[in-house]
């Protein structure tokens, strides 16, 4: 399928940690600016939290899509929100009760996300979809960046899809892990409008150029 309108989300997890304001300069013109928040607990790896996010808030105009790979996101999550992130993900796998953090992230000020790793089947979810902003699909097992794309998990990315234009939602659907100039044609044609994308962009010579290419690749540009 054909879409209008692709947003591009660097990851920083693949930027140079020491120096996330001039990273986050390197990629003015991105549409989203995609921070993995990891507890070394929901996955193995640890990175960075909400000080850092303030910091990020602080120092670039480029909203803040923040996608939490923690447990307890119901203690969390509204934490990112009130730091003036745009968006809020947090993993379906974590939580027995979706639907009160997403209302608890929109009361907060941002779109509230759910985020579905690579082993979780999405029918579960499509029921709750309308109390959502945003769905990110793990293309992936979170937790590493640096990974390679799976293109057997786009099944579930044109589940959601059909399910967002069955019922006429106004959803953002997200996908996560392997996006490049490569594979990102394949996830647009599935369904996704938005995509994060790490070392393509932050490993590439011109990051902003490798922002414009992607989106325009999303969209079936040349």
């Amino acid at each position: 399928m054909a879409i209008q309108q692709a947003f591009v989300a660097p990851s920083i997890l693949s930027a140079d940690f020491a120096h996330l304001a001039d990273e986050a300069a390197a990629v003015a013109g991105s549409d989203w600016l995609h921070v993995d928040v990891m507890d070394n607990h929901y996955v193995p790896n640890l990175t960075l939290g909400l000080p850092v996010v303030k910091s990020l808030k602080a120092a670039t105009g480029i909203p803040l899509d923040c996608h939490l790979m923690i447990e307890n996101p119901q203690r969390w999550a509204v934490g990112y929100a009130e730091a003036g992130a745009v968006n809020v993900s947090f993993h379906a796998e974590t939580t027995d009760d979706p639907i009160a953090i997403a209302k608890d992230l929109r009361a907060a000020g941002s779109m509230a996300g759910l985020a579905i790793d690579r082993d979780t089947a999405v029918e579960p979810y499509l029921s709750l979809l309308s109390y959502f902003d945003t769905v990110l699909i793990m293309t992936i097992k979170a937790g590493f960046g640096g990974q390679a794309f799976m293109p057997e998990l786009l099944a579930k990315v044109r589940t959601i899809r059909q399910a967002i234009d069955l019922d006429d939602l106004s959803i953002r659907l997200e996908v996560d892990g392997g996006i490049n100039a490569d594979t990102i044609q394949a996830a647009a044609e599935a369904g996704a409008d938005t995509f994060v994308a790490g070392s393509a962009v932050f490993g590439a010579a011109d990051p902003a150029e490798a922002v414009r290419r992607l989106r325009a690749l999303a969209i079936g540009q040349k």
